[in-house]
């Protein structure tokens, strides 16, 4: 290359500087992705405890009869009552999904408190309740249903 031809490319970025660029580029994105990762990891957490100290309303009687009810005029025989991760189940949903008769011993937290209540107050009067899983992300249970019929 000639001094002439040499000074046209004067002051052009060098590959090591385009290669910190994208290196700094990627840094940044993962992160950007490790703090989301961080976030979700923590809202997660948060819905567990919520759901492990949650307990059935005082006025679950007059809600679960206005939803029967309503129900039953729209010509259904079920309804579903709760939908949760088959994760706050002790076995991950694997009783539910193999449909074994001792799913409910798996459950916890308000899941646990519902079927009790249920067991106690509903199942005298012949309702009945079995618990799903409604979805599989990545082949794997996902959410329960439990659902109340009739």
């Amino acid at each position: 290359m000639t001094e002439a031809s040499s000074e046209k490319f004067e002051g052009l970025i060098t590959p090591d500087e385009l290669r910190k660029i994208t290196e700094d580029k990627e840094m940044a994105e993962l992160r950007k992705a490790l703090e989301h990762q961080k976030k979700v990891e923590s809202e997660q957490k948060d819905v567990y405890q919520a759901f492990m100290n949650q307990h059935v309303h005082p006025e679950a009687k007059a809600r679960v009869t206005a939803a029967v009810r309503r129900a039953a005029e729209r010509g259904e025989k079920e309804i579903q009552v709760m939908r949760f991760s088959s994760e706050f189940c002790t076995d991950s949903g694997r009783a539910i999904n193999n449909f074994e008769p001792n799913w409910p011993e798996t459950l916890t937290g308000f899941a646990k408190e519902a079927y009790d209540a249920w067991d106690q107050n509903l199942r005298p009067l012949g309702y009945k309740l079995r618990a799903q899983i409604l979805n599989y992300p990545n082949g794997m249970p996902g959410d329960v249903g439990m659902i109340l019929y009739w």
